[in-house]
């Protein structure tokens, strides 16, 4: 977690990206994984409301042309959905970028002009996904010449029966289309999917605890549970957290290597944990140790801990905006990180939380869903799920700069956590 002087805004050392600079693209990425659990794609989606949906466009391939974009998803492959107006005008910029494709709607096959214009892009190396849902995949001519020049075909897995899913998805691969299974919004459906000819499964099942009769957490989570609860217990200060990581010599490299690195532009190198803690403060200090430990859960998705370390910092920057003071927004920046420990656990959040002597505030907003920090978390999970009717144009801008700043965050706070000593 980071003090004032370890903002996500970049220092004066570090000019903003031209994104941050004037208005931000209120966009979240949302992954699509592979069956190994690996990130296969992202897809941008984009928060309306903040402005029209024709400068939208043209921000975004601003922000194409410029490396911005580029930097939000890590240079990983990505999928945009793009208004036919620029389709037709002014995606040349896409055939510069490789790694960026385009969401195409199975309408396409009926107009004429922007099937012509698909099928250039197509031909010059554009990707192209279908975003099929429950749509027939047969039957019109149009539609199979579509199908012929797009790479990625997306099916709706909540609206298909599975044994339309099954039929549909080994057609797909028998063809040599890559499929990708969208909407998979439970446990039960991202199973039946494992079994599937799929490329990548997409849906809101990353983040949702799996059920099970009998909690088992392994060795490797007691470790961590015991860890959090030494953290925890006793309110240590800057030199009890010290000894406490201090035979870890992996999390201690991880601690440091993080604090020290160029992103956060410290003043002088930390040598020690003690010394951080004293630099940052202790419950800072310690939501850090959580995040390191965290980041060495090597049998869970990679995204699902980018995806509580963005909830993190969005907490953090939230309560910041609402004029809390330094104490309150470090418990925030808690509530966040946690709000994804009982699916990164493979446990009831309730038994963990048993195990945590937590402030009950944070309780209260994990496990009850009420108090201050449960707003805030209901804050992010709008924007996660782009539920923001009713918001202001102004507010949408204020949280597509905490998002953008936050991800930028995560990423190069994961890349400590997940690195190991050599």
């Amino acid at each position: 977690m980071m003090s004032e002087h370890m903002s996500a805004n970049p220092g004066p050392s570090q000019p903003p990206a031209p994104a941050l600079a004037g208005q931000p693209l209120p966009v979240v990425r949302i992954p699509m994984l592979d069956q190994d659990r690996q990130l296969f794609a992202y897809e941008l989606v984009f928060q309306l409301g903040a402005t029209d949906t024709a400068e939208l466009m043209h921000r975004l391939l601003a922000t194409l042309t410029d490396g911005t974009l580029s930097g939000l998803v890590r240079g990983s492959r990505t999928f945009l959905n793009l208004t036919r107006e620029i389709l037709l005008e002014q995606t040349d910029v896409l055939l510069h970028q490789p790694r960026f494709g385009v969401i195409v709607q199975p309408q396409a096959a009926d107009d004429l002009e922007l099937l012509d214009r698909l099928r250039q892009l197509a031909q010059r190396g554009c990707l192209l996904l279908l975003d099929a849902g429950d749509s027939p995949l047969h039957g019109s001519a149009r539609l199979e010449a579509l199908l012929q020049m797009v790479q990625f075909v997306r099916l709706d897995a909540s609206r298909l029966e599975p044994d339309d899913l099954l039929e549909r998805s080994q057609r797909l691969h028998e063809r040599g289309i890559w499929v990708i299974a969208g909407q998979v919004d439970d446990h039960a459906t991202y199973q039946r999917c494992l079994a599937l000819p799929l490329h990548a499964i997409q849906g809101r099942y990353l983040f949702l605890p799996e059920k099970v009769d009998v909690p088992v957490l392994t060795a490797n989570r007691l470790s961590i549970l015991r860890l959090m609860r030494t953290l925890t217990e006793n309110n240590p200060g800057p030199v009890e957290l010290g000894e406490i990581i201090r035979d870890d010599a992996v999390l201690s490299f991880k601690l440091l290597s993080c604090v020290n690195s160029a992103y956060f532009a410290l003043p002088r190198q930390f040598k020690s944990v003690q010394q951080a803690a004293i630099y940052f403060g202790v419950t800072r200090m310690r939501n850090w140790i959580y995040t390191m430990a965290l980041g060495g859960m090597d049998d869970r998705p990679p995204e699902l801990l980018r995806a509580a370390l963005i909830r993190a910092q969005m907490c953090e920057r939230l309560a910041e905006a609402d004029g809390l003071p330094r104490d309150r927004r470090e418990l925030a920046f808690t509530v966040g990180l946690f709000s994804l420990l009982d699916t990164l656990m493979c446990v009831p959040m309730e038994t963990i939380l048993e195990q945590l002597p937590l402030a009950r505030e944070i309780v209260e907003a994990l496990v009850e869903k009420r108090g201050p920090y449960a707003a805030l978390l209901d804050q992010v999970h709008a924007w996660e799920c782009g539920m923001l009717s009713g918001q202001t144009p102004q507010r949408i801008q204020r949280l597509a700069s905490i998002y953008l700043e936050s991800t930028q965050w995560a990423d190069q706070v994961y890349a400590h956590a997940d690195v190991q000593p050599h």
